[in-house]
């Protein structure tokens, strides 16, 4: 399927590892130009280097705290100037799973650090939103992805659970403002998903079973484990980019406001 995505132009927040980097991979493989966001600089410009040799798409280095208004703004503007305008922003910025410190029980929660796992991955996520979007409007064609998780479905993780559960909310609230202007917006739940962290996490609970990290993540994805899911194997990182990359496309029009969860079928409850 020609999804129409040659020559526009994109950022990805959280876009030097995990989903944030298979998503931006997968927009410049499709034709786009991407600027990666994310704190570390070096890593930054060697995912630049690397996705740019890989896709043949122009692909630039944004060093940016989402944090940070000022930095945001910058980014934006500077994003704007060297790819040539702004059609696509996918807010990917967070740590996984947030803080251990801010994750419950509610005795143990530091406060200083929930709210900064707030801060970067809600606020950065509407600082990044209100930036680019003059751009999109200007050209009555946009599209923002927000990737947030399913915490925001399981009770247990206080922080993850109330970063994920407020941009479903942004999503839709954005949706209803941005859609008579030609700017859709969605949102997406990953799982548990393959990243670089992967095979590290995996070897250490092999270790602790006496297994195979193939015979654990059998283990734990098998359609009756409590984590398990449908397909019978954890979903990868850059599945997910599919996702992203059809939902930024000219073939979703009919798509905003939704959430979409990507976790391969994980659970038994029906939502309608």
């Amino acid at each position: 399927m020609e999804l129409g995505l040659a020559g526009k132009h994109a950022i990805v927040t959280g876009g030097s590892l995990g989903i944030g980097k298979c998503i931006a991979r997968e927009l410049a493989r499709e034709g786009v130009d991407v600027g990666i966001v994310a704190r570390d600089k070096a890593r930054l410009e060697e995912t630049a280097r690397e996705l740019s040799a890989q896709t043949g798409r122009r692909v630039i280095a944004l060093a940016t705290d989402v944090t940070s208004k000022a930095q945001v703004d910058a980014m934006v503007a500077r994003a704007a100037a060297e790819l040539g305008g702004l059609h696509i922003l996918v807010n990917s910025g967070s740590s996984p799973g947030g803080s251990a410190s801010a994750t419950g029980p509610i005795e143990s929660v530091v406060d200083e650090d929930l709210l900064q796992d707030f801060n970067v991955k809600y606020v950065g996520a509407l600082r990044c939103a209100r930036a680019v979007i003059p751009h999109l409007k200007q050209q009555r064609w946009g599209r923002i992805i927000n990737i947030s998780g399913t915490n925001a479905r399981n009770a247990g993780n206080l922080s993850g659970g109330a970063r994920n559960a407020s941009l479903v909310h942004f999503t839709k609230t954005l949706a209803v403002q941005l859609g008579r202007f030609g700017i859709t917006v969605n949102c997406i739940h990953p799982g548990t998903t393959r990243t670089e962290r992967t095979p590290r996490l995996l070897a250490a609970r092999a270790a602790e079973l006496g297994i195979t990290p193939e015979e654990a993540e059998q283990r734990a994805y098998a359609p009756d484990s409590p984590r398990g899911n449908a397909i019978g194997r954890m979903v990868d990182a850059a599945e997910v980019a599919y996702v992203a990359a059809f939902l930024a496309s000219d073939k979703a029009w009919a798509i905003s406001g939704e959430l979409i969860v990507a976790t391969g079928g994980a659970g038994q409850s029906v939502y309608y």
